[in-house]
């Protein structure tokens, strides 16, 4: 195998362009993949977030590689933008006004991108673009660019779609739907649907968006999965048979990883104003024991209700354990009235916390999580159990991974209250923290969490699968490029 000095020799020459949907969640996995294209393989990276996404970010030049800095001279990671037709931010990103935005998106979206890669001071070799934006692609081709598809969510989910996309997973699904006549997806239930599958008036156009990744994926020359090939074998296996992909994950800072990338220790592109230091969290975390606290997040955007909320706080509580709860500040004035003072000896809440180095502190004992994509991989990554809480979109599916595949977590289970609202029970929260923390199967998770962290970290290391496949989409790029420079 060459060096890799030899290798990024290589690639030197190669520019990419990577494009991702403008949302935390989306950004965070393409970003890093970005960073490790320029750093670990030596190409040129041009990231081509939206104005209004730049407009928001806190030190977005912290992200921006410095030459200097790698050890290839050529590698480089540099900032552009596109628009999508809502540069001041202006936009109403609820149900109602999602389809809108995304017909601005892709019109503003493709002439701007259009217009970067025709300005661009060097050649473009690969459009890299997010599964949401699969007009991307049709730009790419009218430059005569090849294109890759960055799918940021779980194989599992993915292939879902597209059963669902193909018809042969038929909506809506109901209990006779399943076991699913699927190879790779009969161990899935109706409980584990992604909401977009199993509600069928769940956010539609979301719904449609998903479906539509699938539109033209067949045109697209590479197909990137945000995943571990041995963490889901048998979905990718399957999966692979009719969309031939590659396994390039886990996208997460190299500190947390392989650690081959240098000062990488953020995704480094954060969107919300902080309230709360680094320091003062992690200063707060260095006082507690080994495994004690209870870590707590719902992510960038989920919305918990009134009621949920004090659910929450009250079987938080009720542990009478440590805990570290990221609270947004749109969320505070839900939590019930004192809480935070009549707890204040064992809880700190924040409106924002920096996750990996949280995951990372040997005093979390678990994390509460609503089972989003990237934060199931942080957790595994970091060999931190889950008690998963899952809320909408493909996290229902997630929470079945981490509990039935890989068995490094719980899911609780949901009840309704007196107005059919789906709620978790306090004492259904409490019974689950303690499973984890302290429970009879809670040493078998964090073993087998941190077996499946060092699957994950052999993947990405040198030699690993997802190293393999990143080397494969290099090389085969480098192929489609000589031959296109020869036409």
């Amino acid at each position: 195998m060459e060096s890799e000095e030899d290798e990024q020799r290589n690639y030197a020459h190669h520019h990419v362009m990577v494009v991702p949907y403008p949302a935390q969640g989306h950004i965070n996995p393409m970003l890093n993949f970005s960073k490790r294209l320029a750093k670990s393989y030596g190409l040129e990276v041009t990231f081509a977030t939206t104005v209004s996404i730049y407009n928001s970010m806190n030190n977005p030049d912290d992200i921006i590689l410095d030459p200097s800095s790698s050890s290839s001279s050529s590698s480089v990671l540099q900032l552009a933008t596109i628009s999508d037709g809502f540069d001041q931010g202006d936009v109403d990103l609820a149900e109602s006004g999602l389809a809108l935005y995304h017909q601005r998106l892709e019109s503003e979206g493709s002439k701007t991108l259009a217009e970067l890669i025709r300005n661009s001071p060097h050649p473009i070799d690969c459009i890299i673009y997010d599964a949401f934006l699969p007009w991307a692609l049709d730009v790419a081709k009218a430059f005569g660019i090849p294109g890759a598809v960055f799918f940021t969510q779980a194989c599992t989910v993915n292939y879902l779609f597209y059963c669902v996309h193909h018809g042969l997973l038929k909506l809506p699904v109901s209990p006779s739907s399943f076991p699913i006549a699927v190879d790779g997806l009969q161990w899935l239930h109706l409980l584990d649907m992604p909401s977009y599958i199993s509600t069928e008036d769940s956010y539609p156009v979301y719904r449609q968006m998903l479906l539509n990744e699938f539109r033209n994926v067949h045109e697209a020359d590479f197909v990137l999965f945000n995943t571990v090939y041995e963490l889901e074998k048998e979905m990718v296996d399957s999966m692979s048979k009719v969309c031939p992909l590659l396994t390039i994950g886990p996208t997460i800072p190299s500190l947390y990883s392989d650690k081959r990338i240098k000062g990488d220790n953020d995704y480094g592109m954060n969107m919300f104003k902080l309230e709360h230091s680094s320091d003062c969290i992690i200063n707060w975390l260095n006082t507690k024991p080994p495994r004690s606290v209870v870590y707590v997040s719902f992510g960038s955007w989920i919305s918990l209700s009134t009621n949920q909320m004090e659910e929450l706080a009250l079987g938080l509580k009720a542990t009478k354990l440590n805990f570290l709860w990221t609270v947004r500040s749109s969320e505070v004035s839900k939590l019930p009235r004192k809480f935070a003072e009549e707890t204040s000896e064992k809880g700190l809440i924040v409106n924002w916390s920096p996750q990996l180095e949280v995951l990372a502190n040997e005093a979390v004992g678990c994390f509460v999580t609503h089972c989003g994509w990237n934060s199931t991989l942080e957790a595994l990554m970091l060999g931190v159990p889950m008690v998963g809480m899952p809320q909408a979109t493909d996290q229902p599916t997630d929470a079945k991974i981490i509990e039935d595949l890989w068995k490094i977590g719980v899911r609780v289970k949901v009840d309704h209250d007196d107005h059919e609202e789906i709620i978790v029970r306090r004492q259904e929260i409490e019974f689950c923290i303690r499973e984890v923390m302290e429970g009879d199967t809670a040493m078998q998770m964090r073993m087998n969490a941190k077996k499946l962290a060092d699957v994950a970290l052999q993947a990405i290391g040198d030699g690993g699968s997802s190293d393999i496949n990143i080397r494969d989409f290099l090389s085969k790029l480098q192929l489609l490029t000589k031959s296109r420079n020869h036409i």
